[in-house]
């Protein structure tokens, strides 16, 4: 398998300005990375951190393919945030996570070409996956309800995303994060009504968590429609204790930690993993708030570890 990063794994640094991404091309050759995953969306003062508007930020994809060649790394997959559907009382609103798409007519066919903007850039770069959002929200009390309204328009753009994705030779999927589409029976029925051949899911093993979801369970259901996978760690708390905490779905508290120093189970989950038959990019994401450059280095080595020894 090839483990590497994901850009956002140095969020502290890209987002400051402190690092250019290809410096943080450079850094993940140097620590012995075998592949970057590029998390676009996230905006910097400096050009060459600016993932905001990637595709149109023509001098740093310039910049992106030189760091491919004087590191040889490839780009596992670019994954951006998305939005095809929206609560509707906040319809005509600031969609969350898209940069202000909302979810009128317009919107959509805005929000659609941005996606496809950057499935092209996929073509253009050699990178062979795209992940897109689909919906976020934290819905207070049972909101099956407002999944089962969402459900056939999120098939119907990411059918649409898919079936543009597979003329350009690229594979598209959702990723279990963003609370409303994110337990994994709603990814597989995502997966399923959607029913294309180049359409899976980005599976992130500490994502499921935030639904208070086991890792181990919820990697084994949807191991099998993977078309990448995350590794990554949290401590999981039952109060609060502050700094860097966030609130799950059912009342626990996570962190993001150093993967094989948190609370999930990650030797059981990366044995799932192995016996699947998954053997492809695992991408590291670290969300902690120890320096990010110590981290991803400990992260890197503790998750080939664990790895070899599942």
């Amino acid at each position: 398998m090839r483990v590497g990063f994901s850009s956002y794994s140095f969020h502290q640094y890209l987002g400051t300005g402190r690092m250019s991404l290809p410096e943080v091309f450079d850094w993940a050759k140097e620590a012995g990375a075998a592949h970057i995953e590029i998390a676009a969306g996230f905006a910097s003062d400096n050009p060459m951190s600016d993932l905001s508007d990637l595709p149109n930020n023509r001098p740093l994809v310039d910049a992106i393919k030189a760091a491919q060649d004087k590191t040889g790394l490839p780009i596992a997959q670019i994954a951006l945030p998305a939005t095809f559907w929206t609560k509707p009382e906040t319809a005509d609103g600031q969609a969350p996570g898209a940069g202000g798409q909302s979810s009128s007519a317009r919107g959509i066919e805005a929000e659609l070409d941005r996606v496809k903007a950057h499935i092209d850039l996929c073509a253009e770069l050699g990178v062979g996956l795209l992940r897109h959002d689909v919906s976020h929200g934290n819905h207070p009390g049972d909101d099956l309800p407002l999944f089962e309204q969402a459900l056939p328009v999120i098939v119907e753009h990411s059918k649409t995303i898919a079936q543009y994705a597979a003329t350009k030779g690229v594979r598209t999927s959702i990723e279990n994060h963003g609370f409303f589409v994110q337990g994994s029976e709603r990814v597989r029925r995502v997966i399923h009504a959607v029913d294309e051949p180049n359409f899976g899911t980005t599976l992130d093993i500490g994502n499921f968590l935030c639904l208070d979801e086991n890792p181990v369970v919820a990697t084994k259901n949807n191991i099998a429609y993977a078309n990448i996978v995350h590794f990554k760690d949290f401590y999981i708390r039952q109060t609060n204790p502050g700094l860097g905490f966030f609130g799950t779905r059912g009342g626990q508290f996570l962190r993001g930690a150093i993967v094989g120093q948190g609370d999930i189970d990650i030797p059981a989950v990366a044995k799932v993993v192995k016996e699947s038959g998954y053997d492809d990019f695992i991408t590291i994401e670290f969300e902690g708030i120890e320096d990010a450059l110590p981290a991803c280095k400990a992260a890197l080595e503790n998750t080939r570890r664990i790895l070899d020894e599942a």
